[in-house]
């Protein structure tokens, strides 16, 4: 671990909020295309394949960059990554405007999305400026940058009738560039990189930086944020056209609904970070797994109509989630998962402190891939199942099967660093039992 003895908590908060700061407006970058794809589809006389497609394009570029900008900031520093990233996706956004064909589009989309890479970056760059008591909550502070996604939604529409889809991106360029500048100047290099520049020592090679990649318990932890993050995002996108099919609501009272799972989803992740450093991560991960399961497997019930014969003639029995049992639900899983996104990233600098851009990059490119394969998921679920519910039915299997996996390897861990556990059990009663009934069988 890099030495922190020369780091004031102003450049602790600086580090922290601005980087805070230059997420949410990269988020917000990012998801520009759920709005003004609108009039692009319009303009360009699109099918929903070929909308599809342009829109799912930063979602895809975001998540598979993440891993070599994790890599790039632990090579030369978060300071100047980060603003090489936001004046990258700034230029392709302002692009844009100038496209004629739809394959420019889909290729500026591409760059574009390199705004959501920005996450490995500061995920990177802020845990290295806390000891790993602290990285928790600072982490969880930045990775409420979420709420650009909201800061999107509710701005640009307005932007976008006043003015037209090009205004919007303009203005989003431009504040992603100002952003850019601002970072650059008030931010100073990461105490790492500093101690490194002092000592002469060359950045760790790149193929030393992949080596973690090798352990099972990444694609672990990558499972865990393929649910908690890209399962959040799937279902940000996905709610409005479930609400409006499952429950027959207009649009804007669906997307107010989803509104109010998205905003909490985010902010709540401050709250997982300080519960991750105060009470433990995988603590935070038991409970998000947990609640998650329950939840899921209440909303996957569907709608249905049961006859008992009775006594004095058949009595019918109707089970089904009204929309206010649902909303509730929804708000507990989107706030579980918001938990379980900070206490993912609470484990990377603890077990990999010196892999961090790498680890935490590869673990942020699966949840964002989550993101974009669960719509299609869930839309595929729906056609070939046809009940509505069936998304939640996918979410349960993942959700149950990511607390399977956390809970036997804790215990595989728990029986190798104290051996005197590998006879014990959760049901020791029921060993005895059987202990008995074999030496009755041999008598």
């Amino acid at each position: 671990m890099h030495d922190l003895n020369d780091v004031t908590p102003g450049d602790q908060r600086r580090a922290m909020w601005l980087s805070t700061f230059a997420f949410t407006i990269c988020f917000a970058v990012w998801m520009i295309f759920s709005i003004i794809g609108i009039q692009i589809k319009a303009q360009l006389g699109l099918n929903d394949t070929q909308f599809g497609l342009l829109i799912a394009m930063p979602v895809l570029s975001g998540s598979l960059i993440r891993v070599n900008l994790g890599v790039l900031t632990d090579q030369i520093g978060g300071r100047r990554v980060f603003t090489l990233v936001m004046l990258c996706a700034a230029v392709a956004t302002c692009l844009l405007t100038y496209a004629s064909s739809y394959w420019v589009f889909v290729v500026a989309a591409l760059f574009v999305g390199f705004a959501c890479g920005s996450f490995s970056v500061g995920i990177t760059y802020v845990s290295k400026w806390f000891p790993t008591s602290k990285q928790g909550t600072a982490l969880g502070v930045f990775g409420a940058g979420n709420v650009g996604s909201a800061v999107t939604k509710l701005l640009a529409p307005m932007v976008m009738v006043a003015y037209g889809w090009t205004a919007v991106a303009k203005l989003w360029a431009i504040g992603l560039a100002v952003t850019a500048v601002i970072f650059y100047v008030f931010t100073k290099e990461d105490p790492s990189q500093s101690e490194r520049r002092r000592s002469g020592v060359k950045p760790m090679p790149f193929s030393e930086q992949m080596a973690p990649l090798k352990n099972l318990q990444v694609w672990r932890f990558s499972l865990y944020y393929f649910f908690v993050f890209g399962a959040f995002v799937a279902l940000a996108l996905w709610l409005p056209r479930y609400l409006i099919g499952a429950y027959g609501m207009d649009v804007k009272t669906a997307g107010v609904i989803a509104a109010c799972y998205s905003i909490p989803a985010s902010l709540f992740r401050i709250v997982g970070g300080w519960l991750s450093d105060r009470y433990g991560a995988r603590v935070i991960m038991y409970w998000t797994f947990g609640v998650s399961v329950v939840c899921t497997f209440i909303l996957a019930y569907p709608d249905t109509q049961y006859v008992v014969k009775g006594i004095e003639g058949d009595i019918g029995f109707h089970l089904a989630i009204g929309v206010v049992p649902f909303t509730v639900l929804a708000f507990v899983l989107g706030f579980f998962m918001s938990l379980g996104k900070a206490a993912v990233y609470k484990h990377i600098p603890v077990y990999y402190p010196k892999h961090v851009g790498a680890v935490g990059g590869v673990v942020g490119m699966i949840g964002g891939l989550g993101g974009f394969i669960l719509p299609i998921a869930f839309g595929a679920l729906n056609d070939f199942i046809g009940i509505w519910t069936s998304c939640f039915m996918l979410l349960f299997l993942i959700s149950a099967s990511s607390l399977a996996w956390m809970h036997f390897a804790i215990r595989r861990m728990e029986r190798r660093h104290h051996p005197s556990l590998a006879g014990e059990t959760d049901l020791p009663e029921i060993i005895d039992a059987m202990a008995t009934a074999g030496d009755g069988a041999k008598r």
